[in-house]
């Protein structure tokens, strides 16, 4: 984007880059300013991250240099959605118990492998009980299916399309097979999510037509995919509408569900619950679930309600 040089004052912008604590804001008239946060800095948000890509900011101009601008960050605004996961405690000393991936989006992209790695509808469902709590549209892609037995994922997949969610299969050596995708993301804000080495900068990189990220083969030795992704980045797609491209996960930690209200974002669930012999029903041990009839009946996908199980038990 185009460096403007003008005097330092205040204005707003959106947060397009998160780097450690250095963060690329874009203003309102396009001027690119390299920003931190202060001890001053507000926020319009409680308990998450302070500042995260897709927030809208205002700004206070301390420095102007050759050829990018330098501020601080003096408040946050109100987010009206985000992409968020609690923090491991163990691991981070941060006061903040929630983290925000993406700040701002209009639909998630769950982006998952077919081979290598291998794919993960339990990552898929943790996913999709997210976006149900925050009410975000979803679409779940198939990445790598050159590499797959196209019946066996066709097969994995079809509880998701009777449930009414949008599945693409994707492949970097079919050209054609993103132009869905591409439709779907037009004139929105998405983020890309899933495992490391799925293919998430690769597939971004293709929807633009040429290399935008680093991309990174999965470990061989180990299976699992390669943190390639270590920041957030948004990027303007070449027919409109913005693709957050977030560092790939090992595990993805729901907040603000809890066993309580977990099973309102199964959406097969909600059909038959009133069929439960308890309307406080968790649909794990009870007598008289109408949820466990469902799924001896056939009405509800095993897989699907074993993984609400695992959630449900990994809950707090």
């Amino acid at each position: 984007m185009e460096q403007k040089n003008e005097q330092p004052g205040t204005c707003s912008g959106l947060v397009t880059e998160a780097t450690g604590s250095t963060y690329t804001v874009v203003a309102d008239d396009d001027s690119v300013f390299r920003s931190r946060t202060y001890p001053g800095t507000k926020t319009e948000n409680e308990e998450t991250s302070l500042v995260a890509v897709g927030d809208r900011v205002e700004l206070k101009v301390t420095e102007t240099g050759r050829e990018q601008f330098e501020a601080v960050i003096t408040l946050v605004k109100q987010r009206r959605s985000a992409l968020t996961r609690k923090r491991d405690i163990r691991r981070n000393r941060s006061k903040e118990k929630i983290q925000v991936i993406a700040a701002n989006i209009d639909q998630l992209v769950v982006v998952v492998s077919s081979f290598d790695p291998p794919l993960s509808t339990r990552l898929v469902d943790r996913y999709l009980a997210f976006a149900e709590s925050e009410q975000l549209d979803v679409l779940i892609v198939v990445n790598k299916m050159d590499l797959a037995d196209a019946a066996l994922i066709a097969a994995l997949m079809e509880p998701y399309h009777q449930l009414g969610y949008s599945v693409f299969y994707t492949s970097v050596c079919e050209q054609a097979s993103l132009q869905p995708l591409r439709q779907a993301l037009g004139g929105k804000l998405s983020a890309f999510s899933g495992h490391s080495g799925v293919g998430k900068s690769t597939l971004i990189n293709l929807l633009f037509g040429h290399k935008q990220l680093k991309t990174r083969r999965t470990n061989l030795k180990t299976g699992k995919g390669v943190h390639t992704t270590s920041n957030s980045v948004m990027l303007p797609l070449p027919d409109g509408g913005y693709v957050i491209d977030t560092p790939g996960i090992r595990e993805f930690n729901l907040s603000d569900i809890t066993r309580e209200n977990l099973r309102f974002y199964f959406r097969e669930f909600l059909a038959v619950m009133p069929d439960c012999a308890f309307s406080s029903c968790s649909h794990t041990e009870e007598p008289g679930c109408g949820v466990q009839r469902a799924v001896h009946a056939g009405g509800i996908d095993p897989a699907r309600y074993e993984s609400y199980l695992a959630i449900y038990y990994s809950l707090e």
